[in-house]
């Protein structure tokens, strides 16, 4: 059986980097991964903090897709990583969602994002999935 999340509502939703499981990462609390994710593609600048004041996640995201601030330069090699940081991260910090990852044992995960064909399988499934594959990591260092 194939594991699919996208909202923070269902069964997997702590899945979600929406997911109200905050971090500490970097010296900063993070109120979730979306926070921490969005705000890093800004290291030191203001639009850092600005996102790290922002009230929800959906707005976190917002900022940081905003093509007006300036993207890092090396955005395109660090963005997996530093994903991997944060997912990790959230897991190890809250044990109640960690049990949920490792209760799904070796199926597959997938990010069932219809606009997003880099972190989550598309529309039509033809996705990179990165964030499912990344949860699958995760898990497995976890066990």
């Amino acid at each position: 059986m194939t594991i699919y999340f996208y909202t923070t509502k269902n069964e997997y939703g702590c899945f979600s980097n929406f997911s109200p499981h905050g971090v500490e990462l970097d010296g900063f609390w993070w109120k979730t991964t979306e926070h921490y994710f969005q705000a890093q593609k800004f290291v030191g600048t203001h639009h850092l903090e600005e996102i790290q004041q922002a009230k929800s996640p959906k707005q976190a995201a917002t900022m940081g897709r905003d093509r007006k601030r300036p993207l890092r330069k090396d955005w395109e090699d660090v963005k997996d990583d530093l994903m991997r940081k944060a997912v990790l991260k959230k897991f190890e910090t809250h044990p109640e969602i960690r049990d949920i990852l490792l209760s799904t044992g070796d199926e597959e995960i997938i990010e069932n994002a219809p606009g997003d064909y880099y972190w989550g399988c598309g529309k039509d499934g033809s996705g990179k999935n990165m964030l499912g594959k990344i949860l699958m990591e995760v898990r497995e260092k976890l066990r």
